[in-house]
């Protein structure tokens, strides 16, 4: 599986990614969608520019910033790795929409990458 992301500058998007150390592949990439591995091979997304998706799904291109349909949830190893790629993704211009949460049995903080998609790490 492979979900497309809306995204408004392509370029601007794989900055983001690549400041998280996230790797894009040439497999499938071009001028209107990048092919983006989270995790190794076995966990990847498409960064697709809107006007290049719309067309595609035939209804408008839900606005992030506005309204999630979905948040994407990544395991990580530790707190200290959650806690650095929060870090990361604030720098490289995302944001923070909750606190940390510690559930005692996990441990969770999430952040808004610069389309307003909404990324879950626990």
């Amino acid at each position: 599986m492979v979900p497309n992301l809306p995204v408004k500058d392509q370029n601007k998007s794989k900055a983001f990614f690549s400041a998280l150390g996230l790797i894009f592949s040439d497999r499938f990439s071009g001028e209107n969608a990048a092919f983006m591995n989270i995790v190794g091979d076995t966990i990847q997304a498409m960064l697709t520019t809107e006007p290049f998706l719309q067309p595609l799904i035939n209804k408008s291109v839900t606005q992030a910033k506005e309204a999630n349909e979905v948040v994407i949830c990544l395991s990580c190893e530790s707190r200290k790795e959650v806690g650095t790629l929060i870090a990361k993704a604030i720098a490289a211009g995302g944001r923070t929409p909750y606190s940390t949460e510690d559930h005692g049995f996990m441990y969770e903080q999430g952040f808004e990458d610069v389309d307003g998609q909404l990324w879950n790490l626990v």
